[in-house]
């Protein structure tokens, strides 16, 4: 019986201590990681968005008008011409200061985490008002939204203290 080979109990829980402990600080980091790769995906939408726009005003719109995700349909990819897409944990929402692309003279686009603090912890918006200019708010708290989230309403922008990103 002595002469057997092999790691004891003790040596065993030792180890199993030691990768708890590894991924327990690693962990909370890929989550982090995975929570800034979304949001500057986020970043990225709204800006091909408004490019979009500005095409689109450019060519369809008769240089006045804009329009909304459907409208854009051949100028973005067939994910954000849906009405309301999510896309790396992020909804995105286009809407126009018109009932349609005839008589629309603004837009605005807001870009909301789908799971608030788990795919993402700030809230993003651009409109044709604000130049091309995005506006993120501060995080949000665990699952709470952010009270400085810049907001859209029938293509009226409103960045409610937000701050521009650099």
């Amino acid at each position: 019986m002595k002469n057997q080979k092999g790691f004891s109990l003790v040596e065993l829980l030792v180890v199993v201590i030691i990768i708890a402990i590894v991924a327990a600080i690693a962990i909370p980091n890929l989550l982090a990681s995975r929570r800034a790769a979304n949001e500057a995906s986020a970043i990225s939408t709204l800006r091909t968005y408004h490019s979009a726009e500005a095409t689109y005003q450019a060519t369809s719109g008769n240089s006045t008008h804009y329009g909304n995700e459907t409208d854009l349909a051949g100028l973005v990819d067939a994910i954000l011409a849906a009405n309301n897409p999510t896309k790396s944990g992020y909804v995105f929402d286009v809407t126009v200061d018109g009932t349609g692309p005839t008589d629309s003279t603004n837009y605005c686009a807001t870009a909301t985490p789908s799971s608030q603090g788990s795919t993402g912890t700030r809230v993003f918006g651009i409109s044709g008002d604000t130049g091309g200019v995005i506006y993120g708010s501060l995080p949000g708290v665990g699952t709470a939204a952010p009270t400085d989230a810049p907001t859209c309403a029938a293509g009226v922008f409103a960045n409610n203290a937000s701050l521009p990103i650099s």
